[in-house]
């Protein structure tokens, strides 16, 4: 692996069920443990997969027209069971539009091909999930 392959972000608590993601870059994001109205872990997590696969299909489909509806829902069931907290049946659903014309129509050609490029091969979060990855944890200090 090589320095710039590292991606990391920091995640600091801000008050009782509430912390910050920080990046690299200095970009921030509050989410919280389920209380109020922002964003939960697992939220944010489905919002990284949907995330991730929108701004796949986006590049491709965006280079021939602009869409005139661009939508992506992730679903997936929290279950606890003897395996643990974890989610399952993971599903995303893209709904996109185009405009009339030669350009949209290439655009809406192309829109399923880059809906399955980028979760065959392109989309990082849901490839690693499908992928297994290990997550090793441990403690710096207390």
């Amino acid at each position: 692996m090589t320095a710039d392959s590292l991606r990391s972000v920091t995640v600091e608590r801000t008050g009782p069920g509430r912390f910050t993601a920080t990046n690299a870059r200095g970009g921030t994001v509050d989410f919280e443990t389920g209380d109020g109205t922002g964003f939960t872990p697992v939220e944010l997590f489905l919002a990284a997969i949907g995330g991730c696969s929108a701004a796949d299909v986006d590049v491709a489909t965006t280079r021939h027209a602009e869409p005139g509806t661009f939508s992506v829902t992730v679903t997936g069931h929290k279950v606890a069971d003897e395996s643990g907290n974890r989610m399952t049946d993971l599903a995303v659903t893209f709904d996109v539009t185009f405009p009339e014309g030669e350009s949209a129509d290439r655009a809406r050609a192309i829109l399923p091909r880059a809906v399955k490029t980028s979760h065959d091969r392109l989309c990082t979060v849901s490839r690693t999930v499908e992928a297994g990855t290990p997550v090793e944890v441990s403690v710096a200090g207390s």
